[in-house]
């Protein structure tokens, strides 16, 4: 197996140069770069990451945080994370909190004793004392979700602007009855998108009823049918619903389609995330589409950056709102 020195030797510098092309230290010039290159690639030369890692106090691991693995929203996120932080010579640790304060300290750990060099949150029920405390002395990004004015930077759309396009749209369309199923209002997206809602039907005349706003303890399939079983209930329907998730509003467009009612002639549904399902559904679903893949690539340089010392200032992304079936029949 070949060695370092054998590396040196063949490109025709000194080990020092070779250890900064692994390293990816920009001190290097092209020409060289691709010399130590090719000579590694010839050699198939693998470096001992171990013991490299040790020598630079590196894990090259960077830990992923999110409530939960279930939900799709996460998947184009985490490939957009994986697929920069691979070509970076970095590693991804997905890491499901369940919301939950002990796990997250476990993970929390793993930073502090240095076996992962920084964290990508996407916990909305993050512990975020501990996690500002955290970003004092340790490499931390926020991703879609995050605290304000907590100092760590972002990357994220504009919920409230995203909302008020989903429920302009119904507004457009000729709806004044215009329900609500949001998530719980400890949440920052949930009272983003609560306002963006608001304003749309402020901004248009119409007082918003409280018996048109649902809230469901987490974004699930099951919540959103619970929550439209309860609309579905009330003396005067509405003819519209602005779900704050696809998943919620997938849940919702079952449950209508269940009591007979026809989507969008009975009821307009808009989700929010477009995920893969949203074209799936029956009707197709009508949502405002994150970049999610974007969001996660994004993330990743910014959590890469930081680690190596660069300042990161935080990012909003565009969204778009994506017309199908289910507000346009």
């Amino acid at each position: 197996m070949a060695n370092i020195h054998q590396v040196a030797m063949l490109a025709g510098v000194s080990v020092a140069t070779v250890s900064r092309v692994l390293n990816q230290q920009e001190t290097v010039t092209a020409k060289t770069r691709i010399k130590v290159e090719e000579a590694i690639k010839k050699l198939n030369y693998e470096p001992n990451l171990l013991g490299r890692n040790l020598r630079t106090s590196e894990s090259r691991i960077l830990l992923i945080l999110i409530p939960s693995i279930s939900n799709p929203f996460y998947t184009e996120i985490i490939k957009g994370i994986e697929t920069t932080a691979l070509s970076q010579h970095y590693n991804i640790l997905l890491c499901e909190t369940d919301s939950n304060p002990e796990r997250e300290n476990i993970y929390y750990d793993l930073v502090r004793k240095k076996m992962a060099d920084g964290i990508i949150s996407m916990d909305p029920a993050v512990n975020i004392e501990t996690l500002i405390k955290l970003a004092q002395t340790h490499s931390i990004i926020q991703c879609s979700e995050y605290a304000e004015d907590s100092g760590i930077p972002y990357v994220t759309i504009n919920n409230e602007e995203a909302a008020y396009r989903a429920v302009k749209h119904l507004v457009k369309l000729g709806h004044e009855r215009i329900a609500i199923i949001n998530s719980d209002e400890k949440f920052l997206y949930a009272r983003q998108r609560l306002a963006g809602y608001k304003r749309a039907l402020a901004e248009h005349g119409i007082n918003p009823r409280d018996s048109y706003s649902l809230y469901t303890h987490q974004l699930g399939f099951d919540y959103g049918k619970q929550a439209m079983k309860k609309i579905l209930k009330l003396e005067e329907k509405p003819t519209a619903v602005f779900a704050v998730s696809d998943l919620l509003a997938i849940g919702a467009l079952k449950e209508i389609n269940q009591s007979g009612l026809n989507v969008p002639d009975d009821i307009a549904v808009v989700g929010f995330d477009n995920i893969d399902f949203s074209n799936m559904t029956n009707p197709t679903l009508t949502t405002i589409s994150q970049p999610m893949y974007k969001m996660g690539s994004i993330a990743a340089e910014m959590l890469i950056d930081k680690i190596k010392g660069k300042t990161v200032e935080s990012i909003t992304l565009d969204h778009e709102l994506i017309t199908r079936e289910s507000t346009s029949g």
